[in-house]
């Protein structure tokens, strides 16, 4: 962090797949990820991966041990009806469509088309594009309009959500709709780089005062809902898994 009275730079600075971790040893998070995680990447993901690295945002994307973890759980759980709220390259909606069933389907909303485009063609050439559907613009807007459909309240299976952490209360109360009981949704940047157990006077930017303040409010409230059951993870920037109970 900075010294006394100084700005802390933007907290996710610097960060790309091989580093973005809570874990305070860069030698212990290399060991995880060279024994266990990219050893099993497929092909497809790696080379998106790589790819967004280079991507002047691409500390936004989901690291490869989250990756594994969100194909993990949509196999544990059976998940055949997805819903991923802020796509960027789409390295973790690749991860869902993968990992999904041959007849299943992801719905993969984002305001930025420029950079769905970048993942797109990994996707086409992993077979798996016809299981993802894309669709551009606000997120409340695009869940309003599933909500319109009686058809669709409470027959997702499954919902990752990176996207404005601002809003993440709103797209909650709209994914307990729409996700079954029984169901899995998944928050991520729900640590926020630690900022969330920082002093309240830590000098950070404006971004990161918005979010960082965001992120600890939705968590306390995530706590108390008693329509989920909650587990909060430390990995990549903290995952937060919520089961509906109701």
């Amino acid at each position: 962090m900075a010294a006394a009275g100084e700005t802390v730079a933007q907290v996710h600075q610097g960060l790309d797949s091989s580093n973005k971790t809570l874990l305070k040893s860069e030698a212990l998070y290399r060991y995880v990820l060279d024994t266990s995680v990219l050893p099993h990447e497929p092909d497809c993901m790696r080379e998106l991966r790589l790819v967004t690295d280079k991507h002047s945002w691409g500390f936004l994307q989901s690291s490869p041990d989250e990756a594994q973890l969100l194909r993990m759980l949509l196999k544990l759980t059976g998940a055949r009806r997805t819903l991923e709220v802020g796509v960027f390259t789409g390295y973790s909606l690749l991860a869902t469509a993968l990992a999904l069933p041959e007849d299943g389907s992801v719905v993969g909303i984002d305001v930025d088309r420029a950079a769905y485009e970048i993942g797109r063609p990994f996707i086409e050439r992993a077979g798996v594009a016809g299981k993802v559907d894309f669709r551009e613009g606000p997120a409340r807007e695009h869940l309003d309009a599933l909500l319109a459909d009686e058809r669709n309240v409470g027959t997702f299976d499954f919902a990752f959500v990176d996207a404005d952490k601002p809003n993440y209360a709103r797209y909650h109360e709209q994914l307990l709709r729409l996700v079954r009981v029984g169901g899995t949704i998944v928050y991520d940047n729900t640590l926020w780089a630690g900022t969330v157990a920082l002093p309240p006077d830590t000098p950070l930017c404006d971004l990161d005062r918005r979010f960082s303040a965001a992120i600890k409010d939705f968590n306390v409230r995530l706590s108390a809902d008693t329509r989920v059951e909650v587990c909060q993870l430390a990995i990549a920037d903290g995952i937060t898994i919520c089961r509906r109970l109701v």
